[in-house]
């Protein structure tokens, strides 16, 4: 049960990590004929994108109140010590989550907002 917990870590570490600069690498739908510059811009406003961390600073938040949910919930409808600590562990891994697939949205909304106050017409 140990090495499964473990293989678990790893395997949401390691998913993060891969999402870190998902949203900055955004490509938004231009409508219309694009200039030249194009390229240039893109890279400028994902660049920007990037410079934001994998995680908001809502992130802490929302792993706590996770945690909080899921592990109070197990402890009323199943009350048993360590399925309460593993509810909130799983609990947890879900807010964090939760705020990485948020922080990719932001770096999304970075791109479009940047593109468009380059003169770009974006409609995704």
């Amino acid at each position: 049960m140990r090495l499964a917990k473990t293989i678990s870590a790893i395997a949401l570490a390691g998913v993060t990590a891969a999402c870190a600069t998902t949203g900055a690498n955004y490509q938004p739908v231009i409508d219309g004929a694009v200039g030249p510059n194009y390229s240039n811009d893109l890279a400028q406003c994902q660049a920007l994108a990037s410079q934001q961390g994998a995680f908001d600073s809502n992130t802490a938040a929302t792993a706590a109140t996770g945690a909080a949910v899921v592990g109070g919930s197990t402890a009323v409808f199943n009350n048993k010590g360590t399925n309460v600590r593993d509810a909130a562990l799983v609990g947890a891994a879900a807010g964090v989550a939760a705020g990485a697939l948020q922080q990719q949205s932001n770096k999304e909304t970075i791109v479009r907002n940047c593109m468009r106050q380059r003169g770009y017409n974006v409609v995704g």
